[in-house]
């Protein structure tokens, strides 16, 4: 059967991201007031122009740490490309100006462990857990798959969530567990990694690692593209019977966590802790 590719996603995310960069050999940035009020105008002059909406910033003597909301189709790489050289042209600094690599974390309005237990109780939050066969497939990762990226120390946490289309129940435990672990194998081919899944008849959590390089949102049109080929191919006659054109709606929810919330990293910037 032939079923229409996703190109496009409707979102309802909150994406928060705690990112700082330090100068070259650790040289004095701000040699006085004037050089502070110049780089804070000028970091928040470029987050409105390329439409990153800063939500806190802290200038030190040799780095600048910042906590900016983004879209689910930016890359924190490209955000670190913008603000480098933008902000070392009003530097009074011979180049270069700043050292090569950053720091990258994703923040949230709940922290990781929360998202963790959320996704755990699934099964009990929608009445299934008395079922003698629960119709939901649960994926912990015991051993972290690790990511890596050239000159960057980073920690970028996603909880996403999928809908079936017309919200109809189509996974059963064993449906579910076939296309998780084809997700675990399309996760680890697009560089990103799954952490936590909880797959239930009509909708999908899970809590995934991306790398800098890389947009939430070609993640996730990766999972529902090739998810959707594998239902298509292997269980044909689940989406026959359901009546379904397509495997999800065409919208998706996407929330960083981190080890810390998005209210505590803000609050450690404002205070200059």
């Amino acid at each position: 059967m032939h079923i229409q590719l996703y190109e496009a996603v409707n979102w309802a995310y909150q994406l928060h991201y705690y990112i700082g960069f330090r100068s070259h050999r650790r040289r004095t940035l701000l040699a006085s007031s004037t050089s502070l009020e110049r780089l804070t105008a000028r970091l928040l002059e470029i987050c409105q122009r390329h439409d990153y909406h800063l939500l806190q910033s802290q200038w030190c003597p040799n780095s600048v740490r910042c906590l900016l909301s983004m879209r689910p189709d930016q890359t924190i790489s490209k955000v670190i490309q913008t603000l480098k050289p933008n902000l070392a042209s009003v530097c009074e600094l011979e180049p270069p100006v700043w050292a090569c690599g950053f720091l990258a974390k994703s923040t949230g309005r709940v922290n990781r462990a929360a998202v963790r237990q959320y996704l755990k109780a699934q099964s009990e939050h929608h009445g299934y857990a008395g079922r003698l066969h629960p119709p939901v497939f649960r994926y912990h990762a015991v051993q972290r798959r690790p990511l890596l990226a050239a000159h960057a120390f980073f920690e970028l946490s996603h909880h996403v969530v999928m809908a079936t289309q017309y919200r109809r129940g189509v996974f059963d435990a064993f449906t579910a567990e076939a296309l998780g672990n084809y997700w675990l194998k399309v996760a680890e081919k697009r560089e990103f990694a799954i952490d936590e899944m909880s797959i239930l008849p009509e909708h999908a959590h899970l809590l995934m690692r991306i790398v800098p390089k890389t947009s939430v949102e070609s993640c996730v049109l990766a999972l529902m593209n090739n998810g959707q080929y594998f239902m298509a191919k292997h269980f044909p006659e689940v989406l026959v019977r359901a009546g379904m054109e397509r495997l999800w709606e065409d919208s998706a929810y996407a929330g960083t966590c981190g080890e810390f919330t998005t209210a505590l990293m803000r609050k450690f910037l404002k205070d200059g802790s």
